[in-house]
């Protein structure tokens, strides 16, 4: 690899990394605040008492935090909190766990924000003709389908415990209120900015200062609690150099005849398929960053290696980064977990929601 051609990638992952560690930074300074924490809750009080109501609100809360703070927020903030109101309010933490892990991934599909591997594609999008609305335009069908197969499969797996109701009330922590206003504006003033198609490290990165002034002017303490990820971010960077030198030594052709050619939904659902087993076998984002130069030479291939990198990559544990995390979460909070169980269900989430996706993508295309 040349200097131009180090220069080139490094000036590409630039932008990811400065995300991936402002975005972080807000995530995490709105949970120490209770943002997700009065969430939760509010969910529990809205739910009226029903478990399956209850489940399908959280579910939804993950959602819209997977889509507008990445699916990495969803597995590390949003898990302990679904876990929590289950308990305090005495019904089974198990289907609400997996649902938070299994959407922040297949939810992941709908903004640029929502996954790294997103933002990775968009300049990609930009060569094949495709803007920034065109690109959620594109998603907005896998993306519906991968989340309604998902809560299918959540459903079927764990109908139930998702009957009856609960009746213990749910209680709230306290927290500064002001500064808890301040990040939860934020959090829902980011989410439009990042679908208008502002440039989202800027959107981050400003809001990220933002909070950190206003944590430390009222609650300085809790900036003790937040830890931007800099050895992942190192990775990422890493990571970009050592497959694109792999590429660049002949991996690139070996590859392109894995994926094959075409737009039909045969070629969609094989593009699909190598991401999702790539994913699986190694980690998304190199799978990705691998995949993309030899998939993605039109804007419905490129979507369908998405949903292969985003919505599948729920088997194995290694899978998708959201997934270790959510592991260490659960396991610090006491729930007995069998990996067995989880790649169970997982199988069944990546062929129902990722085939649901791309026959949805098929269909738009």
């Amino acid at each position: 690899m040349s200097g131009v051609d180090l220069l080139e990638v490094l000036g590409r992952t630039l932008p990811v990394v400065v995300f991936l560690l402002t975005i972080t930074v807000v995530a995490e300074v709105a949970d120490a605040s209770g943002v997700f924490d009065v969430a939760g809750h509010a969910a529990a009080r809205v739910a009226g008492h029903r478990v399956l109501a209850l489940w399908l609100l959280l579910a939804g809360l993950a959602v819209l935090v997977t889509a507008f703070l990445s699916l990495d927020t969803t597995a590390v903030l949003l898990t302990p909190v679904a876990l929590t109101v289950a308990r305090q309010l005495g019904v089974p933490a198990a289907p609400f766990a997996l649902t938070t892990l299994f959407l922040a991934n297949t939810a992941s599909l709908f903004l640029p924000v929502a996954n790294l591997t997103n933002l990775l594609a968009l300049a990609r999008f930009e060569e094949l003709g495709a803007d920034h609305s065109d690109v959620i335009a594109l998603a907005l069908a896998p993306g519906c389908a991968a989340v309604a197969g998902t809560l299918l499969v959540g459903w079927l797996v764990h109908r139930r415990d998702l009957r009856g109701s609960f009746v213990r009330a749910a209680p709230t922590g306290g927290h500064d209120p002001l500064l808890l206003r301040l990040s939860g504006t934020v959090c829902l003033a980011i989410g439009p900015l990042f679908a208008l198609g502002i440039t989202p490290w800027a959107v981050s990165a400003a809001a990220a200062g933002g909070l950190v002034l206003a944590t430390r002017l009222r609650a300085p303490h809790l900036l003790r609690t937040v830890s931007p990820p800099w050895g992942m971010a190192l990775a990422v960077t890493a990571l970009f150099v050592v497959i694109q030198v792999a590429l660049d030594l002949g991996g690139e052709s070996v590859l392109g005849a894995l994926v094959g050619e075409g737009d039909g939904a045969g070629d969609l659902a094989r593009v699909a398929a190598v991401g999702a087993v790539t994913s699986n076998g190694v980690n998304n984002l190199p799978a990705f960053i691998a995949l993309e130069s030899v998939a993605g030479d039109s804007p419905q291939r490129l979507m369908a290696l998405l949903v292969g990198t985003n919505v599948a990559p729920v088997v194995t544990p290694w899978g998708s980064l959201a997934t270790l995390l959510w592991l260490h979460r659960v396991r610090a909070a006491g729930l007995p977990i069998r990996l067995r169980e989880v790649a169970a269900q997982g199988l069944a989430v990546a062929l129902v929601a990722g085939g649901g996706a791309v026959l949805a993508l098929t269909l738009v295309a």
